[in-house]
């Protein structure tokens, strides 16, 4: 039998509600926090707890998760007078699930340390389905002993879950996912507009080249919501503006020249002046149109 726990969590956005619902159906307490009560409505009648700070969450429970916009945010809700490393309990474990900085999960993690906590730096990937579905990837970066211990709840949210070294490695690997992603939606959104000034029906063209060698996950699940004109977000584009900013300021301090996140973090900042920043990643192709 899976080991019961006090679940805590901070941030029930687009990915943290799903992740929510899988440790809930799992027979988990799951203890929540999100600025806005009313937001959270849905998993307090699944059986979620709502407290009114991160602090208070952490004081009722025995892993803390949490998973919010920024990382001026990951530093409020752990460091503020009522956040987790002034209430939580000795012997908890936090694991953040922010993409962030990984010098901010090296802090984390060193500081959890003085207060006999243990800390995991854990981003995901694979965006609002992948969170519907309990499909994430899972990239982890602390102690090896303590992602074994919790890897039962990894696998509730998760179908490819990667030890990746310690503190602050789980961050790098999630650099390298959100690099990859950069320049692949160019990518996507070049073959959706050349497509369309060709003639084609894109619909059909997305059958014949997502399985091939052009295949991605950008290609199979956003392009679709593309051709539907569906810019919602599975993950919010003025994020994914933050995630190349701190790759690129990652990638300066090791000397490293990254033109294709150059020019798609460009692009994207020009569709936020727009006031495209609300929308999914997939708003890249209105650079075109």
């Amino acid at each position: 039998m899976t080991e019961q726990w006090d679940i805590g969590f901070v941030g029930t956005g687009v990915m943290g509600s799903s992740i929510i619902k899988h440790f809930l159906h799992a027979g988990h307490n799951v203890n929540i926090y999100t600025r806005t009560r009313g937001k959270a409505s849905p998993l307090i009648e699944l059986g979620a707890k709502w407290f009114q700070t991160a602090g208070e969450v952490a004081s009722h429970s025995n892993i803390i998760f949490t998973m919010v916009g920024y990382p001026q945010d990951v530093e409020e809700v752990y460091f503020d007078e009522s956040g987790i490393f002034k209430n939580g309990q000795a012997g908890s474990i936090v694991v953040d699930m922010t993409t962030s900085q990984p010098t901010l999960a090296k802090k984390i993690s060193n500081h959890a340390k003085s207060l006999q906590m243990d800390a995991l730096d854990a981003p995901v990937s694979g965006g609002d389905i992948g969170a519907q579905n309990g499909t994430l990837s899972v990239m982890v970066g602390g102690e090896r002993e303590v992602f074994n211990k919790i890897t039962p709840l990894f696998n509730l949210i998760g179908t490819n879950i990667v030890y990746q070294g310690k503190a602050g490695a789980g961050q790098h690997t999630k650099m390298c996912n959100q690099i990859a992603i950069a320049t692949n939606m160019i990518g996507v959104c070049e073959a959706i507009a050349y497509g369309e000034k060709a003639g084609l029906d894109i619909e059909d063209v997305l059958i014949s080249i997502s399985s091939g060698a052009a295949g991605s996950w950008s290609l199979s699940n956003l392009a679709p919501r593309i051709v539907k004109d569906d810019l919602a977000p599975g993950f919010y584009l003025k994020h994914f503006i933050k995630d190349m900013k701190i790759a690129l300021q990652e990638a300066e301090l090791m000397q490293l020249n990254l033109p294709g996140l150059v020019l798609a973090k460009k692009m994207y900042d020009e569709l936020a002046a727009k006031g495209y920043e609300d929308n999914g990643t997939q708003a890249l192709i209105n650079h075109y149109k």
